[in-house]
């Protein structure tokens, strides 16, 4: 079952800036031809927002692991959870952030939660994950740990 889940898409700004896509390669296919210009100009466009679409992960805390974009982590390996925001997601991202941490960032989501990974055959001493809402995710996150073990739900 799943307790919390975002998908992390673009923000509406950069869907219309892919609109520049259109006079770019009118520019070069016009002078080819008219029926070539417009038809590449519409299918870079759509080629471009599919992969806006395809490429915006998706963050899912479930009942048995949290999952960012392709990455799974087991909640048996799921440690200490904190959610930082504004200068301190800043911080964390930059001056605080240990190189071999697992990192799945996005410039455009402001918000970022730190998960200690307690496994020691992982070298990976916790991952940091962009989400837009960082105290949810901590709670579903805690939420999720405080289930027993052998908890069917």
């Amino acid at each position: 079952m799943t307790v919390y889940r975002e998908r992390l898409w673009a923000p509406p700004a950069l869907y219309l800036a892919t609109a520049l896509v259109v006079p770019a390669s009118l520019l070069v296919f016009l002078p080819i031809s008219v029926t070539a210009g417009v038809v590449v100009a519409i299918g870079m466009e759509l080629a471009v927002l599919v992969l806006l679409w395809v490429l915006a992960p998706v963050i899912e805390v479930t009942e048995t692991e949290f999952r960012a974009g392709r990455a799974h982590l087991p909640r048996t390996a799921v440690g200490a959870v904190e959610g930082f925001t504004g200068a301190a997601a800043t911080s964390q991202r930059g001056p605080q952030l240990d190189a071999r941490a697992w990192t799945l960032f996005r410039g455009y989501v402001h918000g970022v939660v730190k998960i200690e990974v307690r496994d020691d055959a992982d070298p990976t001493p916790y991952w940091l994950v962009s989400v837009r809402h960082p105290d949810a995710v901590t709670r579903a996150l805690t939420a999720a740990s405080a289930m027993p073990e052998g908890d069917p739900r």
